[in-house]
């Protein structure tokens, strides 16, 4: 016991110091980016915004379906970019009563089924209501071939989701080093 207080190393430091020491800086993640939870993200950001612009582009107000097409794609554009900026900041690690892989499952899942429906409806409108050959035509043709991309790109978010949110067979140290996504 006698040793103790020699072992024991005190260090001071005054209050001007420490000012900014609480306040942390926001740091982008790049292992994020690279994995692929982010790379799918990415797709469907960019996959997305193609699909909302092409349509945007045309005179979409005179029919409902595109209506419905303008809706699911601006929405879920939207929410993936506040869910890519929560995973790239890991914004998600400081709200971690969250069980965020359920939540991503979830959204996942419901951005699927949801874009079926608006590919669907985009596809379906294309002959409809323009003419062959026409510019209106070639871009709502286009906006159904990149809605059709990104409902796969979320069907795939969502197969890793589950694997993520189900365990993926990885143990507890390892979805801790991989920043808790794949």
């Amino acid at each position: 016991m006698a040793e103790f207080p020699s072992k024991v190393s005190t260090r001071t430091s005054s209050p001007a110091q420490g000012v900014g020491a609480s306040v942390t800086a926001l740091r982008p993640d790049l292992g994020f980016v690279r994995s692929i939870l982010g790379a799918l993200m990415l797709l469907q950001m960019v996959l997305g915004l193609l699909v909302w612009a092409l349509i945007a582009d045309t005179p979409h107000h005179l029919y409902p379906a595109y209506g419905w097409v303008m809706f699911v794609a601006v929405f879920l554009w939207l929410v993936t970019i506040v869910f890519f900026v929560l995973y790239l900041f890991q914004l998600h690690m400081k709200l971690y009563r969250v069980p965020w892989p359920l939540v991503l499952m979830i959204f996942n899942v419901g951005a699927t089924v949801l874009y079926i429906t608006a590919f669907i409806a985009c596809s379906a409108s294309v002959e409809q209501t323009s003419l062959k050959g026409t510019r209106p035509y070639n871009q709502r043709a286009a906006a159904s071939f990149f809605a059709c991309l990104v409902m796969i790109a979320y069907g795939v978010s969502a197969f890793f989701s589950f694997q993520a949110w189900r365990g993926g067979g990885s143990n507890a140290a390892t979805s801790q080093m991989a920043g808790g996504y794949a």
